[in-house]
């Protein structure tokens, strides 16, 4: 029953860094660049959620805050720190990401200080049980979020009209701006997806661990990022495989306590070891580029 229960909250672990690395694989699959901001787009959405806290108690109504302030600050980052970085290298794209993660991180610490300030409010008590096993409603209600969230994206990528322009502009962005797609607005609403969803993954660390600081995002952040590489990132399959992969593994390694002072070792390990078996990811696929 340990082991059943080690994998389960794995599954949840996984399912939160799944939906952070869906933020880093569209980017990179759509853009082509990596925003190492976004893991703290999640600290942002908590210390919006913490305000709306203050002012009601109302988990949900900041949970809605949190999504729509990310949102904003995402597109605000995008045509900001990286729009004009469109035709720029991608060390120069590479160190704003760095340097805009920093920024957040400074500012959120400036604004609301050091100190790690208490989120109890957005806990789920309770347990169901099922005869000598147990597992945590905020387990089930975080794995139930995760698989509406990658079957809806899924989706809306292949369905929706949005979702067909995304698919073009990953392609080829000349080509895609020849068809009358505004290359743009797609690259702004990938990174307003992306911040909707580490706002979501904010708010469902917050409810198993209620404590919010300025660094929040930055651990999460650094293996949602793994678990993307992990899966193949550009792929939306692979990042939700990634991050159930880096969860289960995490959960496991927790659970044996001789292991459990080196589990960040073995995760990053496993991350190459499979780039070396499969440098483009379980899922991921090589591409030839042309010159």
């Amino acid at each position: 029953m340990n082991v059943l229960s080690a994998i389960i909250n794995g599954l949840s672990a996984g399912g939160t860094y799944a939906m952070i690395a869906l933020g880093y694989t569209m980017v990179y699959g759509i853009a082509k660049m990596l925003n190492f901001a976004h893991g703290d787009i999640i600290m942002v959405g908590g210390y919006a959620m913490f305000v709306t806290l203050l002012l009601c108690r109302q988990p949900l109504l900041a949970l809605a805050v949190a999504v729509v302030f990310c949102v904003l600050i995402g597109i605000l980052i995008e045509r900001l720190a990286y729009k004009p970085l469109r035709g720029a290298s991608s060390l120069a794209v590479l160190i704003t990401a760095i340097g805009m993660s920093y920024l957040l991180q400074s500012l959120a610490q400036v604004i609301f200080k050091s100190a790690p300030k208490p989120m109890t409010a957005l806990q789920i008590g309770g347990m169901l049980t099922f005869g000598s096993f147990s597992v945590a409603y905020s387990t089930l209600i975080t794995l139930a979020a995760t698989v509406i969230v990658m079957v809806t994206l899924s989706l809306f990528i292949k369905y929706s009209k949005t979702g067909r322009a995304m698919i073009a502009v990953s392609e080829d962005k000349g080509a895609a701006l020849l068809m009358g797609i505004n290359v743009n607005k797609i690259i702004a609403i990938t990174f307003a997806i992306g911040s909707a969803l580490a706002a979501l993954a904010g708010y469902f660390m917050l409810a198993k661990a209620p404590s919010l600081s300025n660094t929040l995002g930055a651990m999460p952040g650094i293996k949602a990022f793994t678990a993307a590489v992990i899966g193949g990132i550009g792929s939306i399959p692979g990042a939700m495989l990634g991050g159930i992969l880096l969860g289960v593994v995490e959960s496991m390694c927790n659970s044996v306590p001789v292991i459990a002072p080196y589990t960040d070792a073995i995760e990053f390990s496993i991350l190459i070891l499979i780039l070396l078996v499969k440098p483009s990811g379980i899922l991921g696929k090589m591409r030839r580029e042309k010159v």
